[in-house]
């Protein structure tokens, strides 16, 4: 079916060529036309090595369709990654042309694209620049350059400069996609405000998680609900408007019915078709800005495995590509975006996505993954506590098998949802702060050299949508520097002093990624390098002299913040914390309500673990003896309480269980429960 649809527009090409020569008409003629222009240039960040820059060309003469600018770097920088135009280069002298979506500039029009950059010895901002071969002079004269009249037919857009441009990207999640309704999940209706919030913190694309499930009608027309498709429309316009990019897709209707696709191929197929061929016809005419992508997380029941899984994936994702294609106008070349089995970045699921590509021969394609990270890491269990070296390694090697698979081969790649499962602001303190912030950066990094586009999945836990506020301003400023520079972290955000006595020096190992260290502050007054703190290689050692005055009275609690400041990026923030240990008292209750009395005394929970008499794991996940924060057990620091969930009990045997918290401090605490059906008794002996 490929084929022949293929061989047919070959066929309508050669035909309007011949056309063309007949009649003598001629794509560039010679005509005596105004022409002149004006460019800004800006490197709008730089960090050591690189930079980024933003193009603004201004046309002052007649209107041109197809530009091409011009000039030289005088300092030997080079560009690394563009957006918005192809730029190509040989030697110093640098050319930028036009995507396919931004071609025309009219009479004092401007069109604007951008690049990431390196550099070495000076940054030096050009001063020269042509456009189609005038000089940009802020004056205007007649021309002879060639012009370049409209084609009737769609050009051929550059898929990774349109991801590229993408880049960063944010989630509208637990929204359109909730389930009924666009407020059944907890997040106020959206508005335009919103949205131009979004695009002022320097977002470039919005993915709109749909589900369609509960708004269309029955077979055989399943015929999407009016007033539904008119409020997705509305949001993707007033999208648009804020010049964000747009992705939209089907949504929840993967678990909810797509995934009976195995056993039901004709109904499945049927209802899939239909509400893609409606999306497709009322979008048809939308901005290239638009992008489609065919199913999120797809998975099915049923199949004998994933050779039957990547089969079914294959059909559907192809009937997508064939009926946009086919309904014409603007979808001919629109972004289509396709996911692996379960947005998943194993091998596996790449290597069939890609053979998927092959087999579509569509130069308009682009592949999604997800990434929530390391497990363990993501949902704080199995002592997955910290950012270390396998949670890096896993972010390393699933972003080296994506660039390697797609991008490595001309396919870009989007993220389309990344973050920790379990960060959320209604569950505080499953991921440690300083932990994420290290997570935050790195993804930042990885995805940034490989030329991977990352998608934020954000259901409410990073912007708060009613008072347009990020929820903690250091998470949004990590993000914001990772997408044009590393900062430098350490080992840890807490330092632990006691409540009494005297007070050690403490130490840090500082994360330099790359950069320097500058010194430490507490707010604008500089600490002393020798008397407040030294370093040696990348240990951070704090005095005894300055933890003693940082932790003034020494109450309970966060005593004082200073700040690690480095060449670049964010600065790293460290809480100056006292704290005694943890103390602990015999409790009674059930399975269904039991709280160990805790007083925390200045310091937080990190994990439990639970085992049997015999040193086996007790609980859930019996892999592991480390249960997982907030599913299993919680701390209550207002109650003074550490509650033990119904979900752990659920799996936990009669007979004497020993729970040891593990704290920040480094403190530990021991605790035997005792449960005989339904009651529970626990002390600290």
């Amino acid at each position: 079916m490929r084929l022949r649809r293929t061989r047919l527009r070959a066929g309508v090409v050669a035909l309007g060529v011949a056309a063309l020569l007949t009649t003598g008409m001629i794509v560039a003629t010679t005509a005596q036309a105004a022409a002149g222009c004006t460019v800004a240039y800006a490197t709008t960040a730089q960090w050591p090595g690189g930079f980024t820059a933003d193009v603004r060309v201004t046309n002052l003469g007649d209107p041109v369709n197809g530009w091409r600018l011009a000039w030289a770097f005088p300092s030997g920088q080079q560009v690394t990654q563009a957006w918005n135009a192809t730029v190509t280069a040989s030697g110093s002298q640098v050319t930028a042309t036009n995507a396919s979506y931004n071609a025309a500039i009219g009479t004092n029009a401007t069109v604007s694209f951008g690049f990431n950059g390196s550099w070495s010895g000076s940054n030096t901002a050009p001063s020269a620049f042509t456009l189609n071969g005038v000089a940009c002079t802020g004056t205007t004269g007649p021309s002879t350059s060639p012009t370049v009249s409209p084609s009737t037919s769609p050009r051929p857009a550059d898929p990774m400069a349109t991801v590229a441009a993408m880049e960063p990207g944010w989630n509208l999640g637990n929204t359109l996609d909730a389930i009924p309704d666009e407020t059944s999940w907890g997040n106020p209706l959206t508005t335009q405000a919103l949205l131009r919030h979004v695009r002022s913190q320097g977002y470039k694309s919005i993915r709109l998680p749909i589900t369609w499930s509960n708004h269309h009608g029955p077979a055989p027309d399943y015929t999407i609900d009016a007033a539904w498709l008119a409020r997705v429309r509305q949001i993707v316009d007033w999208s648009l408007a804020e010049d964000l990019y747009v992705m939209v897709n089907l949504h929840h209707d993967s678990w909810q019915w797509i995934n009976t696709y195995p056993s039901d191929r004709t109904t499945v197929m049927a209802r899939y078709t239909a509400l893609w061929s409606q999306l497709a016809d009322e979008f048809r005419d939308d901005s290239q800005r638009l992008v489609f992508e065919s199913i999120n997380e797809p998975q099915f029941a049923g199949t004998t495995g994933d050779e039957q899984n990547y089969q079914v994936l294959a059909e559907l994702n192809a009937a997508f590509v064939d009926l946009v294609r086919d309904s014409g106008g603007g979808n001919a070349t629109r972004l289509l975006v396709l996911p692996t089995l379960h947005t998943n970045a194993d091998q596996g699921r790449l290597d069939a996505l890609t053979a998927e590509f092959d087999a579509l021969d569509d130069p308009n394609l682009a592949a999604t993954v997800h990434f929530y990270g390391y497990w363990p890491f993501s949902v704080n269990i199995a002592g997955g506590t910290r950012y270390d070296a396998t949670v890096e390694q896993d972010l390393i090697g699933t972003f080296d098998r994506v660039h390697d698979t797609f991008v490595a081969r001309g396919i870009p790649v989007i993220i389309g949802e990344w973050a920790l499962l379990n960060w959320d602001h209604n569950r505080p303190g499953v991921i440690e702060r300083g932990e994420f912030l290290k997570f935050l950066e790195a993804v930042g990094y990885h995805a940034r050299v490989r030329k991977l586009t990352t998608m934020l999945w954000d259901a409410g836990q990073f912007l708060n949508r009613t008072t347009l506020q990020w929820r903690d301003q250091g998470v949004y400023e990590m993000f914001k520097a990772s997408w044009t520079t590393r900062s430098g972290t350490a080992s840890s955000d807490q330092v632990y002093v006691p409540r009494s006595g005297a007070i050690p020096a403490k130490s840090l190992t500082l994360n330099l990624n790359g950069l320097t260290f500058q010194g430490l502050w507490q707010g604008s007054t500089a600490l002393a390098n020798g008397a407040d703190y030294t370093v040696s290689g990348n240990t951070l050692t704090l005095t005894p002299a300055a933890l003693t005055r940082l932790a003034g009275n020494r109450a309970y609690g966060v005593n004082a913040s200073i700040e690690a400041r480095f060449s670049a990026g964010v600065p790293w923030r460290i809480d100056v914390i006292t704290s005694d240990p943890p103390t602990q008292a015999a409790a009674t209750g059930t399975t269904q309500s039991f709280a160990v009395p805790t007083q925390f005394r200045g310091d937080q929970l990190a994990t439990m673990e639970a085992k049997y008499a015999d040193g086996s794991p007790a609980g859930p996940a019996d892999w592991t003896p480390y249960k997982e924060f907030w599913q299993h057990f919680q701390p209550d620091y207002a109650a003074s309480t550490i509650l033990l969930k119904p979900e752990f009990f659920a799996e936990v045997d009669d007979g004497t269980v020993t729970l040891t918290f593990h704290f920040w401090s480094g403190a530990r605490t021991t605790y035997r429960i005792t449960r005989t059906g339904g009651t529970v008794t626990g002390s600290t002996t």
